[in-house]
């Protein structure tokens, strides 16, 4: 039975290095083999200075993968651009572009689906399909730059998937797009988002990787995260805010919390002025986002009167608070719903 081929776009440069070392390889051989794995090539066959034997050796263990565009939209209103993206199994994921006077960030996705649940999110709907590899990140990122034009400068984990889900694929990609030889993006211009994974949050912190952590709370107490949030059963919210304490003592970096605005259920002057006592004192910053609403779900954004006095409240208290701009609303730029949409698409082709 043949083995199957592995992914040689994932390997970091050491683990390149000692690949053609193993094939009696000199080490420059390595350093070349990296540099094209780091552009835009479909086969070995596209590496034009190694040996001809060499890239038929490699393509017999190892595969190279170019994502393909399902789907791209510009907003009319932003620019804001969006990629359905064509993995090697047929599956797909989401990946944005937002453009900001101080740079462009993309937003990628680190899972087929997600296995969290939340009830606002689009992305979970249908649970967890299977975990990103690195190179599928990191290929969000260099071909979002290549086919947009646009000069990627920031990076957000906030698409599909769950990234401490996916902890070690993504501490790999993570290696991969920091790389000098690579893309070359320093950490602080990288924030990942998390529902609350403690177990993930501590691990990331061991590694004192000086990226921002977001932290996707959306309630003050248990009561009302649990209702929305399935993962807030299995740690709690207390638990959350001392492995977040922990977090900021390793790594010195400031916590950004993500809040939701959701209509009756968690934008109450009650829970503003929780939220308030919860992140007193901890020098963290608060993101206010108008809920994207999900076809699929009953949960409405906020009115815009309630958002202004949740933050208020915030500001009274001395939190350091911002509402989030929406971007891209005219192509369903939030995470999940183009994928949806295909899926969606999909099932009627075959019900046909």
């Amino acid at each position: 039975m043949q083995a199957e081929k592995k992914d040689i776009k994932s390997l970091l440069p050491e683990e390149v290095s000692s690949v053609l070392a193993d094939l009696g390889e000199p080490a420059f051989r390595a350093k070349q083999v990296y540099k094209w794995l780091r552009g835009p090539i479909g086969s070995f066959e596209d590496m034009k200075n190694i040996p001809k034997a060499l890239r038929e050796r490699l393509g017999e263990e190892y595969y190279i993968y170019t994502p393909r565009v399902l789907r791209k939209q510009v907003s009319g209103l932003d620019g804001t651009t969006k990629y359905l993206w064509e993995l090697r199994d047929g599956n797909a994921v989401e990946t944005v572009i937002m453009r900001y006077k101080h740079g462009n960030t993309v937003c990628v996705s680190s899972q087929v689906g997600c296995r969290m649940g939340c009830a606002f999110c689009a992305s979970t709907i249908g649970g967890k399909v299977r975990n990103l590899t690195a190179s599928e990140i990191l290929d969000q990122v260099m071909y979002s730059e290549r086919d947009s034009g646009l000069p990627i400068s920031n990076i957000v984990m906030m698409g599909i998937g769950e990234p401490l889900d996916n902890y070690d694929n993504v501490l790999r990609f993570l290696r991969l797009v920091n790389d000098p030889e690579g893309m070359n993006i320093g950490m602080r211009h990288i924030s990942l988002s998390t529902c609350g994974l403690t177990d993930g949050i501590d691990r990331l912190g061991e590694n004192d990787l000086q990226l921002t952590l977001s932290v996707s709370l959306h309630a003050p107490d248990d009561v009302t995260r649990n209702k929305i949030m399935p993962v807030n059963r299995s740690c709690g919210v207390e638990k959350l805010m001392d492995t977040c304490r922990r977090y900021f003592d390793r790594t010195g970096r400031r916590i950004s919390f993500e809040y939701a605005m959701i209509d009756g259920v968690n934008d109450s002057r009650a829970h503003a002025q929780r939220l308030a006592a919860l992140l007193r004192g901890t020098g963290s910053h608060v993101n206010l986002i108008p809920l994207n609403q999900v076809e699929e779900s009953p949960l409405k954004p906020s009115k815009p009167e309630n958002l202004r006095a949740f933050m208020a409240v915030l500001e009274e208290n001395g939190i350091n608070v911002t509402v989030r701009r929406k971007l891209g609303p005219d192509i369903s730029a939030s995470c999940g719903q183009l994928r949806r949409k295909r899926e969606l698409e999909k099932s009627s082709e075959n019900v046909e």
